[in-house]
């Protein structure tokens, strides 16, 4: 590890850049720690031009954590639809309401506390201590990682949860206590530009003089990360009922399945027969062997459709573990409602703004009135 004079002279070489550089972005015009989780966790796994107008359309719907943790689920699932990983905003949620009850409404104060709120885990508690409290606590994330292991030729998979912690007793070393917050800040830009996973432009790096990988002209072998699974296949078959009056059949998915609480047509599996999507699969659901994806819905819906014969284009989503996969199919029916106990509900279209839909069924929507047009 370096010495005291070079680990300030990083400090001050990393904080001189990021004063010059540094975006111009909603959340860091704030100290309120509400309005920085809600920019940290919306800003996991989704790019900053991206979260700009969920952020703000957030706060403009739950200004404070009291709005957040009494809002309605279709509210909530509405202000989060499209950035994915819904469980984030239920946890958002859950945490809210923690606040309510166990800090009297009053955000917490100190990284302990913070970390003990539901969702957040050891990246976001840093993030907030550090930014809105000026606690120097790291916030170390994919991106701080990649920027550690060039500096210091870190020999250990980025992407292995249990090496985390190799990273985080370096930044605790590394951090500016004076200006924690910004610390932090500039290496997460650093790591998201200059240094990015894809292209980086290490003579660009503001911190070459101190990277072992950039000297040492090693910087294409960091960081280490080992390739992921890859989702697993997935076909399905959508079910696009209309009725008399032209209004779809939509239903809500179980609250403790994949996409819980959204709104979409019915889907079944059908990659093998008769075997439903676990996404709606219940204990008691009647399996057909050797029954038709088509037979099997009737079976389930207790519906019987007039099924057109018109194709349309297949739908491809793709999940962190799963690949789907949807086949659009078409009927109509007349004056029969559904008989089952699953949550169904006739909607027309023009309702449609004021039901959460998950990406999945915003592309399917998408593909089957680009057809019928």
């Amino acid at each position: 590890m370096w010495d005291a004079r070079k680990i300030q002279s990083f400090r001050q070489t990393l904080l001189d850049w990021y004063d010059r550089e540094k975006r111009d972005l909603p959340w860091r015009r704030t100290k309120d720690p509400y309005k920085i989780w809600v920019s940290e966790i919306m800003l996991q796994q989704t790019q900053v031009i991206t979260v700009i107008p969920y952020y703000e359309r957030f706060l403009d719907w739950f200004p404070t954590v009291e709005k957040l943790a009494e809002a309605p689920e279709e509210t909530l699932l509405k202000a989060w639809e499209g950035l994915g990983y819904y469980s984030r905003v239920r946890n958002m949620q859950t945490a809210a309401q923690q606040i309510m009850t166990d800090f009297k409404g009053q955000f917490p104060s100190d990284y302990d506390s913070i970390l003990k709120l539901k969702g957040i885990g050891p990246y976001t508690a840093g993030a907030i201590a550090s930014i809105a409290f000026g606690l120097p606590q790291p916030a170390v994330d994919g991106n701080v990682m990649r920027v550690m292991a060039r500096l210091f030729e870190v020999d250990y998979d980025i992407g292995d949860p249990k090496n985390r912690k190799i990273f985080q007793a370096l930044m605790e070393i590394l951090i500016d206590p004076e200006r924690p917050g910004d610390f932090n800040q500039a290496l997460m830009d650093l790591g998201t530009d200059i240094e990015a996973a894809k292209n980086p432009r290490p003579h660009e790096s503001p911190v070459r003089a101190f990277s072992a990988a950039y000297l040492n002209g090693t910087m294409a072998k960091y960081p280490i990360k080992l390739p992921k699974k890859k989702p697993r296949p997935l076909r399905l078959q959508a079910f696009i009922i209309r009725n008399a009056q032209g209004d779809f059949l939509l239903e809500k998915n179980n609250q403790n399945r994949l996409l819980g609480g959204f709104w979409s047509f019915p889907l079944i599996e059908s990659s093998t027969i008769g075997q439903q999507l676990d996404l709606f699969e219940k204990k008691d659901a009647v399996i057909l062997k050797t029954a038709s994806q088509k037979e099997l819905f009737q079976k389930e819906y207790g519906i019987k459709a007039h099924w057109s014969k018109q194709t349309f284009k297949t739908v491809k989503h793709t999940f962190s573990h799963q690949k789907w996969e949807i086949e659009l199919v078409e009927g109509r029916l007349q004056n029969q409602q559904p008989s089952s106990e699953r949550q169904l509900k006739w909607v027309a279209e023009k309702d449609f703004t004021a039901y959460p839909f998950a990406t999945p069924q915003k592309k399917m929507l998408e593909a089957y009135c680009h057809q019928k047009k």
